[in-house]
Formats: C-alpha cells, structure tokens, sequence
C-alpha cells in the first residue's frame, strides 16, 4: 500500500509541476497513477491533503538532520556543518517537492500553511540556536548579529533551488563543500588554514586543487 500512495505522490508532483494545483484534478491523478477514487482517498482525504504531504516531506526530512546534528555533536562548529550539509542535500533529494513547494505554496489550505509554518520556524529556530550557542562559547564571531547571520544562512542555501540541476557540473555534495566553507569562513575568528581546516568534518573537493 506504502508504494500505491508513493506513486501518487510522484505523479501529481509531475502533474503539478507541469499544469499546477488548480490545473489538475484527482480524476487526472488516479488515471496517470493506474490507481482508483478509492485507492487515492484511501491515502489522501482531499487533494489538499495531498498538496500537504508533499510540502511537509522535505521540510520533515531537513528538521529530523537538524535534530540529529544536535544530538550527535557537542561542537556548534561540527553542528552548523552538518545542518548545512543535510539542508543543501535536500535540493537533491526532494527536487520536484521543493519545485511544487515554491510553485504552488500559496494554495495551502490555513490549517496545514500552519503546521508547515511551524516546521519551518522550528529549523530557523535551530539554526539560531546553534549560531547564539557558538558565540557565546567562543567558537564564531561574536560581532555578528546572530539573527542576521542565521537568516543569511537559510536564504543563501534556500536560493539553491533556483539554479541546481543534477546533470550539472558539481554534485550536491560538492556544492554542500562549497557552502560549508563559505559559510565557516564567515563564523569563524580568522585562523591560520591549517587551524581552519582542523575544524572541518570533512575537507572540501576543491582543497586539492590549491
């Protein structure tokens, strides 16, 4: 059953992306699902609902890494590069969800724009969080207004969904070794570089090349 309602998921985000939300019917999803009325509202009670799951899959998955991070490292250096790796990753993972998201946002019913606002705000909050808690143990800049520089983060990596294609020339995972440096150098006091690179969980593709 898990993979009926994957299929419909998959479907109606090509569906989607392609007449958006008000463009498609649930008529038009059962047929290109080979699915029935009653194999898709067995899943979903409404294409609302449907819309939903897709907007709160990537927004679940980046907040569960966020989660991990926290619990995994004591370092709010090693945090902040794990939450970035696992927020860039997710423009790869959930390509067409992301897509759909930014596309089709506005038509989220109140009662789900809430709790996807929710998840939303908890990440930002997480990430604030791990920045305030470098500051003031020392690690990252404390001249840097802590608010600012979380939001920079967010929307620096938020913008990767504009351009990144998966037959382009860097992978994710060199992109995510691009912001993480990017991303270091600016928290961090200015260090000698083999000082900078002993606080990398993992040294960046490029790095080879100097």
């Amino acid at each position: 059953m898990a993979k009926l309602r994957d299929t419909i998921i998959e479907t109606s985000l090509i569906l989607f992306e392609q007449n958006g939300f008000h463009g498609v019917t649930v008529n038009q999803i059962v047929k290109a699902s080979h699915t029935s009325k009653g194999g898709f509202y067995h899943h979903f009670k409404s294409k609302d609902e449907l819309l939903f799951v897709i907007h709160d899959t990537f927004i679940t998955y980046v907040l569960k890494e966020a989660k991990a991070a926290n619990q995994t490292h004591a370092s709010p250096v090693d945090k902040i590069q794990s939450i970035v790796r696992a927020f860039v990753k997710v423009f790869d993972l959930y390509k067409p969800h992301i897509s759909v998201f930014y596309q089709e946002n506005l038509y989220l019913k109140p009662k789900y724009e809430d709790q996807i606002k929710q998840k939303r705000d908890q990440f930002k909050q997480m990430v604030l969080r791990v920045v305030e808690e470098g500051q003031q143990l020392g690690y990252f800049r404390k001249e840097l207004p802590a608010i600012i520089t979380s939001m920079a983060i967010l929307g620096m990596v938020n913008w990767i969904y504009k351009w990144y294609k998966e037959d382009g020339d860097y992978s994710i995972e060199q992109i995510a070794d691009v912001y993480v440096d990017i991303i270091l150098h600016a928290l961090l006091p200015a260090a000698e570089e083999e000082e900078y690179r002993q606080t990398m969980l993992q040294v960046p593709f490029f790095y080879s090349a100097k």
